[in-house]
């Protein structure tokens, strides 16, 4: 006789559906219906005209945006999650015993993952962040990956009103990077003893990065109850997953824009690749604020990486694992791709596609599964190497890219149009004579706000800095202006700026469904 066996958690929806005439049948395709409402959704469409790092107006071509990048991450995600899931030695034992790797999980994840994304990549973010702060009193400010579980369960909608997209458990959890609220990141120092993106940025904002607002809180906890062998602050093993094939895509994908688009000088990058190993030992002995106030110097850079990461992951980091990713990304990055120009020729895209799929493939093989992670790593990681050469290739980036002075004054009047939408809206709808001409979506993301801070309240009122109806009005209002300018894609930003400030005239310039 078999023992009963109860539904499985994994699978359960925030709100249960019919079963109706084609899905009656023994075999219930949960997780791809889960894909499925993700990829169809407006708010997967719009990924297509968001930054990824450069936008493609600005880099002159073809570059990765959101949409692209996700795709990959997904294609990448996929791979690592068939080869997991079917495994039936001793690594794919654990797996299932700490909840199972389902590949289509994954791909819903790695599609999902990016939706919280606002117009103009990371500073966008932060200027909302500053924004819903300072203007609003939205403790929790503003996230990506806060917005992104908060799109998925409250604000993209399939068939009903107030459910979200009502995914599975299963998938809820796996779009969890930062499983934790921002308020739990108060009392951590961001030493090797607190995990990734959980200590404050400043003294006092709560956790740098977080997956869920509190208004939100619910879906959240009903999704990582589904997964008691995971404990708390630690990814599931198909969040893992998903996390490591974004880290993959980011420190590849991106490295591939930018050397399409001539952004990486390669006489610059290689004399601080040169330099420090030509000086690693000597260094190695340059005091802290010496490096600091040279960062610019050759050397300097990858030494500061050295040292930050022995810092901050001594469960992984090492002296020669780093000297041989840094000598590995010399060799074959910087004086390999990086030596022979991109020059458009059919030749060069088959050389960059091979440098990418080798790179890819080898990544994709260093995954390793552990019973017991350590705080700042998860179930499923990559080894050693390949750690440390994603962490050089991201260091790569950021010093040579990110950190240049021309794309910072463009990122800065990227910045000023998200601050103009915020401002104008925030003085439309306390206009009482003309609030009910604002933006339909506008009007209806205020207002779902609101329904969730009146259910907080009523179940939850110590989570809420306040019970008081008028200041939770005001909280809502705030959200929603937030939530709103969240969704729009960079284009859409620019010309409703342009238009609610009185700059263009064009009527019909929105773009946007106003």
């Amino acid at each position: 006789m078999t023992e009963a066996v109860g539904p499985d958690p994994r699978v359960a929806r925030s709100i249960a559906e019919e079963l109706d005439e084609f899905q009656a049948v023994e075999y219930r395709p949960e997780f791809r219906v889960d894909l499925e409402r993700i990829r169809f959704s407006p708010y997967f469409s719009r990924l297509s005209a968001v930054t990824q790092v450069i936008s493609q107006s600005g880099a002159g071509l073809a570059v990765h945006n959101r949409l692209t990048h996700s795709v990959k991450v997904t294609a990448v995600a996929r791979a690592i999650a068939v080869a997991l899931n079917g495994d039936w030695g001793e690594r794919g034992a654990l797996v299932r015993a700490l909840g199972g790797c389902d590949p289509v999980v994954v791909q819903a994840a790695a599609s999902a993952h990016d939706l919280g994304h606002p117009p103009f990549g990371h500073l966008g973010e932060q200027t909302l962040d500053r924004l819903a702060r300072e203007r609003f009193g939205l403790d929790e400010g503003f996230e990506g990956n806060a917005q992104t579980f908060r799109i998925l369960t409250r604000l993209d909608e399939y068939d009903r009103a107030g459910s979200g997209l009502n995914l599975t458990a299963a998938v809820r959890a796996a779009v969890l990077k930062y499983p934790w609220m921002r308020a739990e990141g108060d009392g951590w120092d961001g030493g090797p003893a607190t995990p990734r993106g959980l200590a404050p940025a400043r003294p006092g904002e709560g956790a740098y990065k977080f997956s869920a607002y509190t208004l939100d809180g619910l879906d959240f906890a009903q999704a990582r109850d589904a997964f008691p062998a995971i404990a708390p602050l630690q990814q599931t093993v198909e969040c893992s997953v998903m996390d490591i094939a974004d880290d993959i895509a980011y420190s590849l994908h991106d490295l591939d824009d930018f050397y399409r688009a001539d952004l990486l000088n390669q006489a610059a990058v290689s004399a601080e690749f040169r330099t420090w190993i030509r000086d690693r030992a000597a260094l190695a002995q340059v005091p802290g604020e010496t490096l600091l106030r040279a960062r610019r110097t050759p050397g300097h850079g990858l030494e500061l990486l050295r040292r930050r990461v022995e810092q901050k992951d001594p469960w992984i980091a090492g002296d020669d694992a780093f000297g041989e990713s840094v000598a590995r990304v010399a060799d074959e990055v910087v004086d390999g791709l990086l030596s022979v120009p991109y020059d458009g020729s059919l030749a060069a895209d088959r050389g960059l596609a091979v440098f990418m799929a080798g790179w890819i493939a080898r990544l994709q093989h260093s995954v390793v599964v552990t019973p017991d992670p350590d705080i700042r790593s998860g179930h499923v990681h990559l080894d050693a190497a390949a750690w440390h050469d994603v962490t050089v290739l991201k260091f790569l980036q950021e010093r040579f890219v990110l950190h240049r002075p021309d794309l910072a004054v463009y990122q800065r009047g990227q910045a000023s149009v998200i601050e103009r939408l915020v401002t104008s809206f925030a003085a439309w709808l306390d206009d009482d004579d003309e609030v009910r001409r604002a933006p339909r979506r506008l009007l209806d993301l205020v207002e779902i706000a609101a329904e969730d801070y009146l259910r907080v309240r009523d179940r939850a009122p110590e989570l809420l800095p306040t019970t008081d109806a008028q200041a939770l009005r005001r909280y809502a209002t705030g959200r929603g202006i937030v939530d709103y300018v969240a969704s729009l894609t960079d284009a859409q930003a620019m010309s409703v700026a342009n238009l609610i400030s009185g700059a263009s005239e064009r009527l019909w310039d929105g773009g946007q469904g106003l």
